[in-house]
């Protein structure tokens, strides 16, 4: 078993895959290191002196300044390190060198060169989704139940309970996305609650929607249906609450019908050039970016070699990596459009009188994670090395293939739900610490450790700790990709599972 890792030949600091306790013997470059103190599993522990404002290299880059004197077999931790970054800075365009890890896919649909994944046969690189009506790809069959405003959150979540004799046949589940918008705000707020509803209302995972109004909200039924634009009236079904005399009767005719609609739709082969994967994390540790972000990585970069598209977001977690996204921008508007993505977040936060740099959670500080450099760096290895093809504002759905980046918080669920409204049929969500949590679309769990995998075997689908006693991040990222194919093939996730859905919108703005 490996027992720690120097992630490149350049750093200052190596990463304990297991505790290691003081007294332990370490060899790196050639030399021979005694740990002075204790060291966690995820964290690290310098392999050289270093003085007081020096730059501390983890992954070949900084994650930070010594703040104190560090002695080689030390724990270097939020201790003795600080974030070195700025606020708003100036980039400079280089044209990209960087491609796809994986070669392009031929015409007989496996890549040049590659006759499977995982032992499996080139025929998995399709999945069996729903056509809908629209030409869009779907990987769900579900009836959806979708509030236009809070007030009528109870009455979608009565009407989910009712409709669960509804699932039957190809149908799916019911789910109800209750929330607490639509009414008592304004300009870029209420903005942001119409477009992600109805991004929601269009997603091809919902064979049947029914969308509750209460009918005095200021994003209301009627005004949904502007944003919309030309919708299929027989997935798509509208109740005013306030104008039923019964809303819970009304809802459930409704939902048979959606239900009678939905029952039409069947299984078929679907080229995996039609599936998009949201990419995101939560709860990281200091594993994270060793073992589940580059596996990730590596299932990224098989899907946008497929003729996929993935979507990588939590623009504030790029802070200290951003330039790693910025030097793999496909030409100059879309390195423009990055630059944009960050500065305008960082706006955000100065707005509203907040560090920018902020250090990550507590429970990141707990797993390992220093400074946002650290977790950042950590972070981005999830958009393996593919190109960056586009950037979306938030609110904004994919009309393109490729690795594309996601104007959207940190935040599980919000962003999580961008993911969703951006177009993703399922997120890859890392974690070192766990989450029960699921989004509007499957939210496939992997877990930075192996502990972790087998306390919570109940929330984690995919253990990628196994890295830190064998096997390289491009094996177990092809393990993962034939499991992607096999979620987005109807296999039901953990979240699923547990019956876990919900939905949270960006806000902005005040409430009246």
């Amino acid at each position: 078993m490996r027992k720690y890792i120097k992630i490149h030949p350049s750093d200052h600091v190596a990463v304990a895959l297991v505790p290691l306790p003081a007294g332990t013997t370490v060899e790196a470059d050639g030399k021979q290191i005694c740990l002075s103190e204790d060291i966690p599993q995820g964290h690290k522990f310098a392999l050289t002196d270093l003085s007081v404002g020096d730059r501390v290299l983890k992954y070949g880059a900084p994650i930070g300044i010594v703040t104190k004197p560090v002695r080689a077999g030390t724990w270097v931790h939020i201790h003795n390190l600080k974030t070195g970054l700025g606020e708003i800075l100036s980039y400079s365009y280089r044209k990209p060198t960087a491609r796809p890890a994986w070669p392009p896919v031929s015409e007989a649909g496996h890549a040049a060169g590659e006759t499977s994944i995982s032992g499996n046969t080139s025929e998995h690189f399709c999945f069996h989704g729903f056509r809908r009506t629209d030409g869009q790809a779907g990987i769900r069959n579900e009836l959806w139940i979708l509030p236009a405003v809070g007030c009528v959150s109870h009455v979608a979540a009565a009407l989910e309970k009712r409709a669960q004799t509804l699932v039957c046949g190809s149908v799916e589940t019911v789910c109800a996305f209750s929330h607490p918008y639509g009414c008592s705000q304004m300009g870029e707020d209420q903005e942001n609650t119409r477009r992600i509803l109805a991004d929601l209302i269009r997603h091809p995972n919902a064979g049947g929607v029914l969308v509750l109004g209460l009918g005095c909200e200021n994003s209301g039924v009627e005004v949904l249906k502007t944003y919309l634009g030309a919708y299929d009236e027989r997935r798509v079904k509208f109740l005013v609450c306030q104008e039923a005399e019964d809303e819970l009767e009304d809802g459930m005719r409704l939902l048979e019908e959606l239900a009678a609609y939905a029952s039409s739709f069947q299984r078929e082969p679907i080229g995996c050039e039609e599936l998009v994967v949201g990419l995101k994390c939560g709860g990281s540790d200091g594993l994270s970016g060793i073992t589940a972000n580059p596996t990730v990585g590596v299932c990224s970069d098989l899907l946008v070699a497929c003729g996929g598209a993935t979507i990588l977001t939590e623009v504030p977690e790029m802070f200290g990596a951003e330039t790693l996204l910025m030097d793999r921008c496909e030409n100059e508007e879309v390195f423009r459009q990055t630059v944009s993505l960050i500065n305008d977040f960082k706006e955000y936060f100065i707005r509203h009188q907040q560090t920018i740099y902020e250090n990550p959670s507590p429970g990141n500080k707990q797993g390992g994670i220093s400074t946002l450099e650290d977790k950042a760096l950590g972070c981005t290895q999830k958009s393996g090395s593919a190109p960056v093809r586009g950037v979306l504002s938030y609110g904004e759905r994919l009309t393109n293939r490729g690795l594309h980046l996601l104007s959207a918080p940190g935040n599980d669920l919000v962003s999580s739900t961008a993911l969703a409204a951006a177009g993703a049929h399922l997120i890859l969500f890392t974690t070192g610490r766990g989450t029960p949590f699921g989004a509007p679309v499957p939210t496939l769990k992997l877990s930075s450790n192996s502990e972790l995998f087998r306390k919570k075997n109940n929330w984690i689908d995919f253990d990628c700790g196994v890295l830190t006693e064998s096997g390289t991040p491009q094996e177990l990222g092809r393990r993962l990709f034939a499991f992607v194919l096999s979620a987005a093939s109807g296999e039901k996730v953990k979240s699923e599972k547990a019956g876990y859905h919900g939905m949270a919108i960006f806000r902005q703005g005040v409430t009246l």
